[in-house]
């Protein structure tokens, strides 16, 4: 399943003024609608977040500032992507793993869900991720 994780360009307009990149409902970045939007701030140094999995609920991770390293497994395998600019993320497909580690100091990390919050969704313990794998 992680062959379909990868870094994906959100593209960005950049002129005199700055830089400017868009993601939108029907657009071509992210395959789903946006239902919930969070960020991750002010992260305590040496902290690692996420250590979760969700059934089926997608997430795009985007480092908005700083850096920080995302983890991903499928209970076979593991990819590491590192996230350090705010014109690309990482699609994140339900029955994935995830871990966020290595935040550099002032990082924000911004998540775009493919749906609300659902507790029943979520896999909070590893060894119970590989069951729901069949692993």
């Amino acid at each position: 399943m992680l062959e379909h994780a990868k870094i994906v360009s959100i593209g960005k307009i950049a002129d005199d003024r700055g830089e400017l990149s868009v993601i939108q409902n029907g657009g071509n970045v992210i395959p789903f609608d946006i239902k919930r939007i969070y960020y991750m701030y002010n992260i305590a140094e040496n902290a690692d977040r996420g250590h979760h999995a969700m059934k089926t609920q997608q997430k795009f991770l985007i480092a908005m500032n700083g850096s920080l390293d995302l983890v991903l497994k499928d209970g076979t395998n593991e990819k590491v992507f590192h996230l350090d600019s705010p014109d690309k993320g990482v699609l994140i497909e339900g029955g994935i793993w995830r871990e966020m580690k290595n935040f550099t100091k002032g990082a924000v990390c911004l998540v775009l869900a493919s749906d609300i919050f659902i507790e029943e969704d979520h896999i909070r313990n590893y060894e119970d991720f590989l069951k729901f794998k069949n692993l």
